[in-house]
């Protein structure tokens, strides 16, 4: 594989999560290709590229920066051939992604990489269906919504070459994302695991009238979510140790007590009737209030906390 600038992006799949990373790469100065078989797939995309602009010019702009710099093609081959990077962002089905990949491997050169958004898929499993160069396929699952969260979990699967890892790991952070890398596939890759288990925790415990379901959001949303912001699990625990740090937490009494929490934790599995206790909490928290304001003020405040952070010093 040899690097050459990147500069033409073929999304794949133009859906939620792919129209959220069009506007991130047209935001970014980048030529964007995109290809999407459902009816009135161009027009919507166009449609979030153009509502979600301002969040972009609140980020910062790239000088190239443009809407214009889109195009739609028919067939994710052209898409491919056409591009110096692919995302691809297709329904979460093994058989259609291995499909997608083959016909994308044959048409894309062999110097582009070929980036897949699955969520649980393993890209090992759609690599066996490129014959062609594998090692070019890879996963570069991003948090919703791409164009503001910056992470990018990237894994080299079976056939991953570490050229390929390398480039796409400096190529997400050229455009601003902040990658890390999965040095072993896992269902779920690292960031909706860690969500899973928050979340069978937080079923158990509404399961088990232990809180509701409004108090169990203010739990997180006014607790330690807002440190989760800021720092990750592990350095906060290093906060927790007071002088002696992360190292003298483990000596403490209060280790002890969390690991004793790990053994007391629920298994849960969502029937219909938890499934419509949960559903009827989050009404009532609501009060009748429509998501389109709350997504609005959520990603606002978002806004203000990246670039916050972004001109903070001593935050990793």
């Amino acid at each position: 594989m040899i690097e050459q600038p990147v500069r033409r992006i073929a999304v794949i799949g133009t859906g939620l999560i792919g129209a959220s990373w069009a506007l991130l790469f047209l935001a970014r100065g980048l030529d964007v290709v995109a290809t999407d078989p459902a009816p009135g797939a161009e027009e919507a995309t166009r449609r979030a590229v153009e509502a979600g602009w301002s969040a972009m010019e609140r980020l910062g702009l790239s000088d190239r920066a443009s809407p214009d710099r889109l195009r739609f093609v028919t067939r994710p081959e052209d898409a491919a051939a056409a591009a110096d990077f692919v995302q691809e962002n297709g329904p979460e089905r093994l058989d259609l992604k291995r499909d997608l990949f083959a016909r994308m491997d044959a048409a894309a050169p062999a110097h582009v990489i070929l980036a897949s958004s699955t969520s649980t898929i393993q890209v090992s499993q759609v690599q066996s269906a490129c014959p062609r160069h594998p090692g070019r396929v890879l996963l570069g699952h991003p948090f919703n919504p791409p164009h503001l969260i910056p992470l990018v979990e990237v894994a080299g699967g079976d056939a991953g070459t570490e050229e390929a890892i390398e480039a796409a790991m400096s190529f997400y952070r050229a455009v601003g994302k902040h990658p890390i890398r999965l040095r072993k596939e896992v269902p779920g890759h690292v960031a909706n695991r860690l969500q899973a288990a928050l979340w069978q925790e937080a079923f158990h415990l509404v399961q088990s009238g232990v809180v509701s379901v409004a108090d169990l959001d203010a739990a997180i949303a006014h607790g330690p979510g807002l440190r989760w912001a800021l720092l990750g699990p592990f350095l906060n625990l290093h906060l927790s140790g007071g002088p002696g740090g992360l190292a003298a937490l483990f000596d403490k009494p209060l280790w002890a007590a969390t690991q004793a929490l790990w053994r007391d934790l629920g298994s849960v599995t969502v029937n219909p009737a938890l499934a419509r206790e949960v559903a009827d909490g989050v009404a009532a928290e609501l009060g009748g209030q429509g998501t389109d304001g709350m997504v609005a003020a959520r990603d606002d405040v978002l806004l203000q906390l990246l670039a916050a952070k972004a001109g903070t010093a001593g935050l990793p």
